[in-house]
């Protein structure tokens, strides 16, 4: 199975991308989470000058984010920079939308975004809409400003639904998830994938997820564990407790746990500003203080921990299920763990 790796936005990010594609990493891909994370697209075009060979990925940004003609611009500004080692990652935003206060966007938006996208980033025309108006658009620029010759690759974000799985079949674009470790899941998003457009070109699977490879006789649930995958069970935690009707599909002690944190947080599920309490330093290290949060049934649900024999064969597990590229995020020594996500699947 390829591999790659995830990281937030932040001065440096272009060494991490260039050790990456040292250890023969296949892709390096930037958060799109603007309120809680630096600019990826600024981030990538650093590692696109630092780098010759390794993947470039945003995952991911959506329709609620930026209009499809600024999106093509900057995806085709870094093929220029890049040529043919950029992935363009769409979904709802449903985080994105969320740490601003906001509902993720539909997927019929989703759909009109990625197709439009499609078109520019080729060099073709597209509709573009706002209310009633609608206008072709295309690229003005003469000369090098963007890339529309080398192809960009195109995946759509999707969890257990099957309507953004049915756009990436009808756009004939991969699929990208996280922590779906659950094969029967991936095997049902595939299967709306095909069923949305039988016979259509289909594009790679991607897995985002943390990894936590264990040394001999570690607690799997201990300290480096929970530190190493923690900030994966946060994120669901704090969708839960954003989200109530996602809290209630959870279990007494995932509801429990989803309760402590909002009273940590000083907020409440139906406060109105909520979202400026659950989502600082999201997707970031958890701190010592929040350990308790990171339930052991959330980090064998959302992480791959285990010894190496147990990973490799759990990883063998999931490439059989259709999943092409494992992604994982380093959140407690990046350099350290990238390397052993490499000899992992050497």
């Amino acid at each position: 199975m390829r591999a790659g790796v995830v990281v937030a936005a932040r001065p440096g990010v272009e060494d991490l991308a260039v050790r990456a594609e040292e250890l023969g990493l296949d892709s390096f891909w930037v958060y799109d989470t603007p309120m809680v994370h630096g600019d990826p697209f600024v981030a990538l075009s650093l590692c696109a000058k630092a780098t010759r060979r390794i993947r470039l990925g945003i995952g991911v940004t959506s329709p609620a984010l930026r209009s499809a003609p600024a999106a093509a611009s900057a995806f085709a500004s870094l093929n220029a920079l890049a040529p043919g080692r950029i992935i363009c990652g769409a979904g709802t935003g449903n985080t994105a939308r969320r740490t601003l206060g906001m509902g993720p966007t539909r997927a019929a938006e989703l759909e009109d975004f990625v197709t439009a996208v499609q078109d520019l980033c080729a060099g073709r025309p597209t509709a573009y809409r706002e209310g009633d108006q609608v206008r072709d658009v295309r690229f003005l620029h003469a000369g090098a400003h963007v890339n529309t010759t080398d192809p960009i690759e195109f995946v759509v974000a999707a969890l257990h639904g099957p309507k953004a799985a049915a756009v990436a079949g009808r756009r004939g674009a991969g699929l990208i998830s996280v922590g779906l470790l659950d094969p029967a899941a991936w095997q049902a998003l595939r299967e709306a994938r095909r069923n949305a457009a039988p016979g259509a070109p289909r594009g790679n699977c991607y897995l985002v997820t943390a990894l936590h490879i264990l040394d001999e006789d570690e607690d799997p649930h201990g300290a480096a564990a929970r530190d190493a995958t923690g900030h994966l069970v946060m994120s669901l935690l704090a969708y839960a407790a954003d989200t109530p009707a996602a809290a209630e599909r959870l279990g007494p002690a995932e509801r429990e746990a989803v309760r402590r944190l909002l009273h940590r947080r000083g907020t409440t599920a139906t406060a109105p500003d909520r979202y400026t309490k659950l989502y600082p330093g999201y997707l970031d290290r958890i701190t010592p203080q929040d350990r308790d949060l990171i339930l052991p049934e959330l980090m064998t649900a959302l992480a791959l921990i285990g010894t190496r024999e147990d990973l490799r064969t759990r990883i063998a597990t999931l490439e059989q299920t259709g999943i092409d590229e494992l992604v994982i995020q380093p959140v407690t020594d990046p350099p350290t763990e990238m390397a052993r996500l490499a000899q992992l699947l050497a």
